[in-house]
């Protein structure tokens, strides 16, 4: 067997797609979905998201029958509910996908009543085997799982193999920005996310920047789109702001311009597709903040009227988005487009958001289906064939 260090997997044995930083380990490496002079801007609460790589993986060519990946993970858990199974997933182009799940590794169990509070329990390293993968080259994608902390430690291949990384993509690169609903922990695999589903079908190269709770249009995440490479960018935004109360309506448009105006400073002509929340019961027309109650469902906190004031519900917001998109059309961005959530998961949907926020494994596949559908595949914007679409879906 060769074996492929950590600090050689880095320095370019393979290529990493949709990681923009790193952390050094002691025995290892760690990605992160964020540039490096974001760190001293991060709340805290934030860069633990970011150093969970959605959308991430490796990729190479090989000759090799089997893969060993060694790694350490950390997977997070809210009880009562059960600990998700951390999974990897080897992609073969022209093949099949191979996936490997397990609940190995160290697991933080997080607090219910106070999310920063959580208990560790250590785990072992391990190795991530993908076997019978036949003669002959292949071109490999490893997907990182989507939903756990992953320190990589090395990469093993068959004696008499080789290992290149693969050179740049040659299909559109694709930057998508949103919250919980973009990050899909709730997914099965990392291929089960639905921008990864929605990349496999419409052959685009994902950057995921699909941050759990943390979706608030910081200026810091716009100046990092601005400055990447992309052919497309889209954003799905609005719970996470309807979510935490963060925003009211005097503040949202005027910080959605400016998000705007930050990666337009950069991308001026670059098609952009902004996505408003999709159906979540508790928040149609009430404000937030929402909360998990006992059983686990999200509802919102009611309030004094007196001190909501200006507080938006999801039906508002999606007024808000839609006229922001309007307004800077009628200025002049026809590259700027909107998309109503509700076509993507909507009330009729409603039987697959088991927590009355976040969609079920299948939820996610169909937004990916839909969302693929409707911007690339000729249903709506049709992104694919760069012609100029309605403004609204």
């Amino acid at each position: 067997m060769t074996i492929y260090s950590a600090e050689q997997l880095r320095d370019g044995a393979v290529s990493i797609f949709g990681a923009l930083d790193f952390d050094t380990r002691t025995q290892g490496f760690s990605p992160r979905r964020l540039p490096d002079w974001t760190r001293a801007q991060l709340p805290g609460t934030m860069d633990a998201i970011v150093r969970m790589p959605s959308g991430v993986r490796l990729a190479f060519e090989t000759e090799s029958r089997e893969i060993r990946l060694s790694v350490q993970t950390t997977s997070l858990t809210t009880p009562p509910q059960p600990p998700r199974p951390v999974t990897f997933d080897l992609v073969v182009k022209g093949g099949q996908t191979y996936s490997s799940a397990s609940h190995r590794g160290n697991a933080m169990r997080l607090d219910r009543k106070d999310p920063g509070k959580f208990e560790l329990v250590r785990g072992d390293a391990y190795e991530v085997v993908f076997g019978d993968l036949g003669p002959g080259p292949k071109s490999c994608e490893l997907w990182l799982p989507h939903n756990s902390f992953v320190e990589i430690r090395s990469l093993t291949i068959d004696d008499g193999t080789s290992l290149s990384p693969t050179p740049p993509p040659q299909g559109r690169r694709w930057i998508h920005y949103g919250s919980s609903i973009s990050h899909c922990m709730e997914a099965t695999q990392p291929t089960g996310t639905w921008p990864a589903v929605t990349a496999r079908l419409a052959n685009l190269h994902l950057q995921s920047l699909g941050f759990g709770g943390q979706c608030m249009l910081d200026q810091f995440v716009a100046r990092t789109i601005r400055d990447s490479d992309a052919d497309i960018i889209s954003m799905k935004i609005g719970i996470n702001i309807i979510n935490g109360d963060t925003l009211r309506e005097r503040t949202f448009t005027p910080t959605l311009h400016g998000f705007l105006d930050t990666i337009r400073e950069g991308k001026a002509n670059t098609p952009i597709v902004v996505v408003s929340p999709i159906y979540c019961p508790s928040a149609e027309t009430r404000p937030g903040p929402t909360i998990p109650d006992a059983a686990g469902k999200f509802v919102t906190l009611s309030g004094h009227e007196a001190v909501q004031a200006g507080c938006m519900t999801l039906v508002r917001i999606r007024e808000l988005i839609a006229e922001v998109i309007q307004v800077r059309r009628d200025a002049g961005d026809a590259n700027l487009h909107y998309v109503d959530g509700l076509g993507l998961f909507g009330p009729g949907d409603a039987h697959d958001l088991p927590d009355d926020l976040h969609p079920s494994p299948e939820g996610y596949l169909r937004m990916g289906e839909r969302f693929a559908r409707l911007v690339f595949a000729g249903e709506g914007l049709d992104l694919a064939s760069r012609l100029n679409p309605p403004s609204r879906l």
